[in-house]
């Protein structure tokens, strides 16, 4: 088997999946979690692949603006809900309509530079509710990392 057929992992064992997996969960509060604003997410370092989705634990209270992405392109990655309250327990954040059962993974993207994977609340605060997003990755580049932050 050639060497460089998979992509691996930091040591050196073959990744033959979608990729490794990081998670991040948000149990949303008005006046902490929940804000308007920019959260970060996963930390990246050097270049990867990324494929991100949220699953919810717990219906998302507050009728606020959601999206993921990185700087300069908020939702890149994961289009903005215009009412987060949209967002139900068991529900798949993958697009802008929410659903329980989805058939494919979200588009794979490619982050270069170390940015980081962010949220952004607009509009209203997140007085309740919980997700946890879910980062498939791989490395690109010999520093390419991802940790949640």
């Amino acid at each position: 088997m050639a060497q460089g057929a998979f992509t691996r992992d930091e040591n050196g064992m073959p990744i033959m999946t979608n990729g490794i997996v990081a998670t991040k969960a948000i149990t949303y509060a008005e006046l902490t979690t929940g804000v308007i604003g920019i959260t970060t997410l996963f930390t990246v370092t050097g270049c990867v692949t990324v494929r991100v989705f949220g699953i919810c634990g717990s219906t998302i209270v507050g009728a606020a603006t959601l999206e993921v992405g990185i700087s300069g392109a908020t939702a890149i990655i994961l289009p903005q809900i215009a009412n987060a309250t949209d967002l139900a327990t068991d529900e798949i954040y993958i697009d802008a309509t929410p659903t329980t059962k989805v058939e494919t993974l979200p588009s794979q993207l490619i982050i270069g530079n170390g940015q980081d994977i962010i949220q952004t609340i607009g509009s209203a605060p997140i007085t309740g509710g919980q997700i946890t997003y879910y980062c498939l990755w791989a490395p690109l580049s010999t520093d390419g990392n991802i940790v949640a932050a």
